[in-house]
């Protein structure tokens, strides 16, 4: 009896589970950057990238009215950050308040087909840390409050994103993706000149009504080159050295112009 109930087990777990497989997203996303390492010498001003890559099993029927989201983040490596407010006491502005931060995106951009806010919605923008909102900025410290009392906690991480974008190492791109087909899509970033060496993410999000159908990740490195390497090597890997090194380059340097402009 026992054997006769399994061929009807097995049947009903086929019934159940044909019609959940049938449901899912068969779309993937492939992508790819138009250069994967970026040198960086005297001469570097930035550089462009260019995303691209394409839907495949595709349900577009035409791109001008497209059924998908396509979300771009290039992520560079991570640092620590110290955020000071100044005060002004007794008549002499001093930094008061500060708070340190950790894993800030040395670089970070943001491009999407429409504005973040109507791809979708906070939990999973949250979820995939797309968009500055997004980002995990927590301050350093047992005691350091999630939000203070006077939201002077929102204030730093606000300053985070301002500084950086100051610098223009944040970016964000609403409508800085665009098809070029029915399942071809492009986009592109301009790096600064003062664009931090590492290791970079860049990752290409499909989304379809506020869901995410399929993610796909791609590598780029950034590293100096030629001289600037062996004087940033230098730097990082031997600090008393370079030290001394430019003490001395200076003071021959100063004794050097003393020299050149006397007058006798």
């Amino acid at each position: 009896m026992i054997w006769r109930g399994i061929p009807i087990l097995m049947m009903t777990f086929w019934l159940l589970a044909g019609p959940l497989s049938a449901q899912e997203p068969t779309e993937q996303i492939e992508s790819d950057i138009s250069s994967r390492n970026i040198a960086i010498e005297s001469n570097f001003t930035g550089q462009r990238i260019v995303i691209f890559g394409t839907i495949e099993n595709s349900e577009h029927s035409e791109f001008e009215t497209s059924l998908y989201d396509i979300v771009v983040a290039i992520r560079g490596p991570k640092e620590t950050i110290v955020i000071r407010k100044k005060s002004r006491i007794a008549g002499i502005w001093i930094n008061a308040d500060a708070y340190t931060y950790a894993n800030v995106p040395g670089y970070y951009a943001v491009l999407s087909t429409r504005p973040l806010g109507e791809v979708a919605n906070r939990t999973v923008l949250n979820a995939y840390g797309l968009g500055f909102n997004s980002l995990n900025l927590r301050p350093l410290g047992p005691n350091a409050p999630v939000a203070a009392a006077d939201g002077s906690l929102n204030t730093f991480r606000a300053a985070v994103v301002r500084i950086r974008q100051d610098d223009g190492l944040f970016s964000y791109k609403p409508e800085g993706v665009t098809f070029v087909g029915r399942n071809l899509f492009r986009a592109t970033i301009d790096l600064p000149a003062n664009v931090p060496v590492g290791q970079y993410a860049t990752d290409v999000y499909l989304l379809r009504n506020g869901t995410v159908l399929s993610h796909n990740r791609s590598q780029l490195k950034i590293q100096k080159q030629g001289f600037e390497r062996f004087v940033y090597s230098a730097a990082f890997d031997h600090p008393l050295l370079y030290g001394i090194a430019a003490v001395i380059i200076a003071i021959f340097a100063g004794l050097m112009a003393s020299v050149m402009t006397r007058r006798d």
